[in-house]
This record gives C-alpha cells, sequence and structure tokens, in this order.
C-alpha cells in the first residue's frame, strides 16, 4: 500500500521523492523493502491517537503496550548465539548514568581527562584478563571487531584472502562479509571457509591445512566457538596458520578467560569479542560493544582503525595525564583516509565494562566462569536424559551446547512454538545453517539460570515430546 511522508519529513515534496526515486532506480519505495519477510511489516496506518494531553498517559500506553511482547524477562530463556543474559549490577547502570559520565562520552580529545582516565582502566583491566597491552576503544559489535582485525591483518600482510569458520554464527559471518567489502569497489577481500566437523564441533587441523596457501592474509577462529565448544585444537590451528605468514585472529567470550588460559597463550595474534557480558544490557537495534586487542607492537598498533587512550608525562616533572595517541590514524582524525571507518561508537560501554571488571576482580571471573560452566554442564545431563534428546560434545562445552531433536520427529520450529506457549524461549534453531546440524538446537545457560527454570524447561520438552 501507498504510504504518505509526513509534511514535515525531509525529501518529502514529491520532486524530491521522485529524484530519489529515479537515482537508485526503483519505481515504488516499497520495492526497497522487499527482502524483509511480510510478516515483520505492518500493513497498518500508523494513526494518530487523540486524547493523549500528558507524558503520564503517553508512558502508561507505552508500557501497556510494551508489557504485552515477549522478552527474557517475561520468559524463562535459553536464547545465545552472541548475546547473553547475563546478570548486569546495578553499580554498572548508576555509574553509566551519571550526568558526568553520560554526557562527556565524546568531545575533543582534551576535553574530558576524567573520562579519558575511564576509558584507559577499561582497556588496561580488559588487557589484564586478554594477557594483550594494547587494546583499542570498543567499537558497535564482535562482529565489527572481526571484521576490522581482518582488515588489520591483510594491510599487514598485504594479502587479500581471509579464512573463517564454516559454523561461524550467521550475524557475525553477514557483517564479516560486509567489512570484506564487494570485488566492484576494489580492496575486497576474499571469504574462505573451512569445514568444522559436526561430530566433533570443531576444526579438524587437516581441513585448516587445505584451504591454507600463501595469499591468506589472516584465519579466524573462535573458542568457545559458535556451538559452544571450546577448541582443544587451537594451538595446531594457530601454528598451521603462522606457517604460511598468516596472522591468527582469535574471537573469544571474555566471560570465559574466567577459567580458560587467554587465546595469546596459544599464539594468537589478535583477540576480538564481545564487551556484551561484561555489564551491557540486551538491547534491540543498539550496539552491545566489540573489542580489539593485540601485543604492544608498533607493526599491530598502526594498524588499528579504532580510538587509543594512554597515558604519558606532562611537561610538569612528575605528572602524567591521560589523552588519545595515534589520533590521526582513525576515521576521527583522518575522516575517509583513516585506516578504516569506525563511526561514533559505544564508548559508555567501556565505561559499564571498566565497572563490571573493577567490581569483579579476578577471583570474582573465576567464580562467574565455574559457575556458568557448572549450570551448562547440569542443564545438559538433564536434557540429554529426555527421550529422543541428544545434546553434542557436553564434554567440551562453556555456555552455550548444541541439542539435538532430530530423533523426535519434531522440528526445532515446532519445539520452540510449543516451549513458548508454555512461557520458555527455547534454544537458537541451527537448521539449516550449517552441514550436520539439522533438527539441532544451540542452548544457552548464564549464571541467571536457576534450577528451578531448567527443570521447567526439562517438564515442557517431556510434555512437548512425549
Amino acid at each position: 500500500m501507498t504510504r504518505e511522508a509526513h509534511p514535515y519529513m525531509a525529501n518529502s515534496a514529491a520532486e524530491s521523492r521522485q529524484a530519489l526515486l529515479d537515482a537508485v532506480g526503483v519505481e515504488d519505495p516499497d520495492e526497497l523493502f522487499a527482502q524483509i519477510p511480510a510478516h515483520h511489516r505492518s500493513d497498518d496506518r500508523i494513526e494518530h491517537r487523540p486524547g493523549i494531553r500528558s507524558e503520564y498517559e503517553l508512558r502508561r500506553l507505552l508500557e501497556d503496550r510494551l508489557r504485552g511482547g515477549v522478552s527474557t524477562e517475561s520468559h524463562i530463556s535459553f536464547l545465545g548465539g552472541g548475546y547473553w543474559n547475563h546478570y548486569v549490577p546495578a553499580l554498572c547502570d548508576e555509574i553509566a548514568a551519571r550526568p558526568e559520565i553520560s554526557t562527556s562520552v565524546w568531545g575533543t580529545p582534551s576535553s574530558d581527562h576524567g573520562r579519558n582516565q575511564a576509558w584507559f582502566e577499561f582497556t588496561s583491566q580488559l588487557g589484564a584478563l586478554l594477557e594483550l597491552e594494547f587494546v583499542g576503544l570498543p567499537v558497535y559489535s564482535w562482529g565489527c571487531a572481526a571484521g576490522h582485525a581482518l582488515r588489520m591483518a591483510a594491510r599487514l600482510t598485504g594479502r587479500s584472502v581471509v579464512v573463517v569458520p564454516a559454523n561461524l554464527d550467521r550475524e557475525r559471518r553477514l557483517v564479516i562479509e560486509t567489512y570484506c567489502g564487494s570485488r566492484e569497489l576494489g580492496g575486497a577481500l576474499e571469504l574462505r571457509t573451512v569445514p568444522v566437523d559436526a561430530a566433533t564441533g570443531a576444526i579438524a587441523p587437516d581441513a585448516l591445512q587445505a584451504v591454507l596457501d600463501e595469499g591468506v592474509a589472516a584465519v579466524y577462529v573462535e573458542t568457545p566457538n559458535s556451538w559452544g565448544v571450546v577448541e582443544d585444537g587451537i594451538a595446531g590451528l594457530i601454528e598451521r596458520t603462522h606457517a604460511v605468514g598468516a596472522e591468527a585472529i582469535v574471537g573469544v567470550d571474555p566471560i570465559s578467560l574466567g577459567v580458560l588460559a587467554p587465546p595469546v597463550r596459544f599464539g594468537a595474534d589478535i583477540v576480538v569479542g564481545s564487551l556484551q557480558p561484561l555489564g551491557v544490557h540486551l538491547n534491540a537495534g543498539g550496539g552491545v560493544g566489540g573489542f580489539i586487542a593485540s601485543r604492544d607492537e608498533e607493526r599491530y598498533a598502526r594498524e588499528f582503525p579504532t580510538l587509543q587512550v594512554s597515558l604519558s608525562p606532562t611537561i610538569a616533572d612528575g605528572e602524567r595525564a591521560f589523552g588519545m595517541t595515534l589520533f590521526g590514524q582513525s576515521s576521527y582524525g583522518s575522516r575517509e583516509l583513516g585506516n578504516d571507518w569506525t563511526g561514533n561508537s559505544v564508548y559508555l560501554w567501556a565505561v559499564r565494562a571498566a565497572v563490571y571488571l573493577s567490581l569483579m576482580g579476578p577471583q570474582g571471573m573465576r567464580e562467574l566462569a565455574e559457575t556458568v560452566g557448572a549450570n551448562a554442564r547440569a542443564t545438559a545431563g538433564l536434557l540429554a536424559a529426555v527421550p529422543g534428546v541428544t545434546v553434542r560434545n557436553a564434554d567440551r562445552i562453556f555456555k552455550e551446547f548444541v541439542v539435538d531433536f532430530s530423533a523426535t520427529g519434531r522440528s526445532v520450529d515446532e519445539i520452540n512454538r510449543a516451549l513458548l506457549e508454555r512461557g520458555i524461549l527455547g534454544g537458537h534453531d541451527l537448521s539449516g545453517e550449517a552441514d550436520g546440524v539439522d533438527g539441532c538446537a544451540l542452548y544457552c545457560v548464564t549464571e541467571t539460570t536457576t534450577e528451578d527454570d531448567v527443570r521447567a524447561l526439562v517438564g515442557a520438552l517431556t510434555e512437548v515430546l512425549a
């Protein structure tokens, strides 16, 4: 149906609208939205609702509408896949919302030394967790961090081929593909995939060797990977990567580093991951933060596209100050001539992560990781006892794991619909996303998952599959 633009909306004049349509080569704006499934689009006009005369009435109207939705707060959730339902301490919200923090999240390089110190603390704490010295300020997401890291490797090596796992999370894969670029525009990277053994849930060294040659700039792997499996052979993968002169990039869940050795101990050159577990709420449509880190070597530092915060002496004896470094190589300092375009990113989340890590400390991170791992293994064991249900690679999981429903005769979609009717958000349907996982779902368990939650899931599955 044809929709009329609001008269005060830019480019809504008939002539301007037609000029835009001519420029992009379409006759109707609806053609631009054809890729969005019909059930995600509304065919109703948004009508003006008369009678709302106060902020209070508007708030009640919106809250009533939102309360009827489905969320990780209204339902028991076992969803993961890169966005996890971790607990966010109240202090993270309190400090991030303070006006001296929230209003100074961005400004000129010397406009706010308190902000710069908070950012410096973030890079220092995350660096300690990763055992790496050089950490950039966060980008929009884990996928963005991986995309930037692959382009960093291409600049470092002068090569144009990058390798990623075949089971990579679909969203991260799409973001990485965007960063690799289009051949028509020049400077594009060729994306190769390495098969993942569905039986072991991991990359076999020989499978990686088969896709490596002297044109490969980088190999990107994750541990735990997109199926929740800890890659126990990652040292061998990195060794083969280095043997052809390529950079080894490893994606990691920072929470897992409370119990797992950081990737740098196995030879990783660049480490990326998500900040969302470190005090960032789940949100729809907003960035949740991704980090990039490396050794403090100039060859890596010169290729970072992110903002960097450093501590250095001033002209006053014994005095030190926080400030930006390598500013000119970012898109802030050089715009389109920078290493990569990062844009105004999620720097407030750096403050959240700094608060979270300072609250937890090394012992807290260990206890958290142990709790998450124990919860996941216990849940996997209970689910495996449900008739027709199996859990893959339960001996090498951290907080996510693949549950195989293929022997039940029911599709994951059918099962998830039945669980939703019982107030439970089931695992992410993996059917069609990679070889060997049709009829499987990715389940996630964190420290917020209670024994009652798991018992409710087991009971519901037993009933649904009976």
